[in-house]
């Protein structure tokens, strides 16, 4: 069916922005430009991850790094401790390295075209966008998966993601306006997130009803079309609760790259897809102990694969003789562990004394 111009599109979502944009802490008013510091913040904390869950984090670090030259002067463990709990930590890390650069070689102001932007750690095409339309009034085109959703289902698309995003995209691109592209770009997120939602959307609330394919054809609810996800693989484990004398748990810090890099864990075999059983893990404590399995198991499912955790409990013969820091029970909170290391620690504790 016909469409409205680009025009008069941008003209109905943005009026509709007006009055319906969702009250973020990272977030300017309609037809304000938002900090840039914040923006990039707020959108490498978003990736993968809910706004719920972001809000308290962004907060956190906004007070006790209120500039990006305050992050690049902050150090990674404590970078690391505050994002404890977020998850996909190497955004972390990325975070740490792009605040130095930008506080080094820009003397901390951002970037504002998209290719520049694309060349700081950690920063991909839609940060970029996202940060050129909304901090810098780019009229970039800005693709989430809230977007991705509204364009899929405003022009009837049907084949499936991940390979239709191109499509998508060029889609999107012949509607992006070039007066407030940062707030269309934020009236688009908000349309997905509150009205275009992955399942029973609210059409009748809709500033582009009129003009959508997918509603007129009645297959809003069946798109964007995605291909069956391959069902997750489990690995399993054995962590080593290990005590000192003086009630202290030994940590050690996981290799800078890879899977949770550089936070620190309860020390634990690798994790493979056979079961453990503790006469073979003994190769893999970190000291000697006698060593007690503690009832029930820690489990936790990362993006690929599902995890299975037993845990052991042992006091070390010689303490002196183990790799890591020993950390006092009251100190495990300052400490950048992980949300599964965190599980690990909850179950020891419930377990083992």
């Amino acid at each position: 069916m016909p469409h409205a111009t680009p025009a008069a599109l941008s003209k109905r979502i943005l009026a509709w922005y007006d009055r319906n944009a969702r009250v973020l802490p990272w977030r300017a008013p309609p037809g304000r430009v938002a900090d840039p510091y914040h923006v990039w913040l707020s959108e490498i904390m978003l990736q993968q991850t809910t706004v719920v869950a972001v809000a308290p984090y962004f907060l956190t670090f906004i007070k006790r790094w209120p500039t990006v030259k305050d992050l690049a002067a902050a150090s990674l463990d404590d970078i690391l401790t505050a994002w404890a709990g977020l998850g996909y930590y190497a955004r972390a890390r990325n975070l740490h390295k792009c605040a130095q650069l930008v506080a080094e070689w820009r003397d901390g102001v951002f970037p504002d075209e998209e290719e520049a932007l694309r060349g700081l750690p950690g920063i991909g095409d839609y940060t970029a966008a996202a940060i050129a339309a909304i901090a810098h009034g780019r009229p970039a085109v800005v693709m989430d998966g809230n977007i991705e959703r509204v364009i899929a289902r405003m022009f009837a698309v049907t084949d499936p993601l991940p390979a239709v995003k191109p499509k998508l995209k060029a889609l999107a691109a012949g509607l992006t306006p070039s007066s407030r592209p940062g707030d269309y770009a934020q009236a688009l997120m908000d349309l997905g997130a509150t009205v275009c939602t992955p399942r029973q959307p609210a059409c009748v609330l809709c500033p582009w009803l009129q003009d959508c394919d997918a509603s007129h054809q009645g297959i809003a609810d069946e798109l964007p079309a995605k291909l069956a996800k391959p069902a997750r693989p489990t690995r399993r484990g054995l962590a080593f609760w290990t005590l000192r004398k003086d009630g202290a748990v030994l940590l050690r810090r996981r290799p800078e790259s890879g899977l949770l890099g550089g936070m620190m864990e309860i020390p634990s075999t690798p994790w493979r897809a056979e079961p453990w059983d503790l006469a073979e893990a003994r190769d893999s404590a970190p000291v000697a102990a006698e060593w007690r399995p503690l009832s029930g198991m820690v489990t936790h499912t990362f993006t690929h694969f599902h995890l299975e955790l037993l845990v052991v409990a042992g006091r070390a013969r010689t303490p002196e003789l183990a790799k890591g820091l020993w950390c006092p029970l009251d100190g495990l909170g300052d400490q950048a562990l992980p949300t599964v290391m965190r599980k690990v620690v909850r179950h020891a504790l419930a377990k083992a004394y």
